[in-house]
């Protein structure tokens, strides 16, 4: 019996004594309600003062806070829900011990879910129930990714907000119906748009086919004219070559005449000397005078 009542004492001291920080967690002690500033990494570990020190543990790792049933009142006055919004957060462990003493290990309640509902009613107060549920919604993570940051960014600077996701709020039957009905509408308008779009596309290929077309036939016609141009300007040029050999060769020979003549003219001009034409003329007398052998001489030649 006594060792029965000696074993279970061990026992509950051991359980009052020894504690086991998981991974991913750090522990925070508490002495007496006093948070005392050393931190217990993963791993077992023995309180210094049993049944005066009680831990708790505080996650450093990612986390992922979810938000449910989150009230939205817009801006006309419908009151709308969020399902669930989801908050992924880390605590950084150099910040644990000032986090913890300040909002308690519980310290995502103030810091994350009661600023959740203080950023969705912030930003649905602004707008409108078709701005919330049709044209804003895929910027509502973003609006309360910074809102939340710059709110833990003053009261605790150790915490990382990471990402926000957000579901379609819902909202009352009949004005679902609403914008189901505006929503087929708006994919007829969409269809018809796109058919006009098409419409018009088909017509610029077109357009701009027959363009092509013309361009083609003009650049052909304009090169089969500069073609017969310059045909023609070469047949000029060629005639005009031709000419100018033609003009060029009479021009060649009557300078050659012309030059025979000259020459001749200053070959007669420097024979035809006095003494050139004194010979040539007692020349001239010798060849028409007769010489006559005989006892009678012609009576021509006497002088009365």
């Amino acid at each position: 019996m006594l060792t029965t009542i000696a074993y279970c004492a061990l026992m509950w001291y051991a359980m009052a004594t020894v504690f086991v920080v998981e991974e991913g967690y750090v522990g925070v002690t508490y002495r007496a309600g006093r948070l005392l500033e050393e931190m217990a990494e993963p791993g077992v570990h023995m309180h210094r003062y049993p049944f005066v020190d009680s831990m708790k543990q505080v996650q450093v790792t990612m986390q992922t806070d979810n938000v449910t049933d989150v009230p939205c009142g817009t801006k006309s006055g419908v009151v709308v829900y969020f399902d669930r919004i989801e908050v992924v957060n880390q605590l950084s462990k150099e910040h644990v011990w000032p986090t913890v003493q300040k909002f308690t290990v519980e310290y995502d309640q103030p810091l994350i879910f009661n600023n959740i509902h203080h950023a969705v009613n912030e930003f649905c107060s602004s707008h409108t129930l078709q701005e919330i549920y049709v044209d804003l919604f895929d910027t509502i993570d973003e609006h309360l990714i910074d809102t939340l940051q710059n709110h833990t960014r003053e009261l605790a600077p150790g915490i990382t907000i990471m990402a926000v996701r957000v579901t379609k709020p819902q909202i009352p039957d009949e004005i679902l119906a609403n914008y189901v009905r505006m929503e087929a509408e708006r994919t007829k308008l969409l269809i018809e748009v796109q058919h006009q779009k098409v419409v018009v596309t088909e017509a610029e290929t077109a357009r701009k086919r027959a363009q092509i077309e013309a361009e083609k036939e003009a650049m052909v016609a304009k090169i089969r004219t500069d073609a017969q141009i310059i045909e023609q300007r070469s047949k000029q040029t060629i005639s005009a070559i031709e000419d100018n050999t033609t003009l060029a060769r009479a021009r060649s020979q009557v300078d050659a005449k012309l030059y025979e003549a000259e020459m001749q003219a200053k070959g007669n001009a420097l024979l035809h000397t006095p003494e050139y034409i004194e010979v040539v003329r007692y020349q001239s007398i010798s060849n028409n005078t007769k010489v006559y052998f005989g006892p009678d001489i012609p009576g021509l030649f006497v002088q009365n």
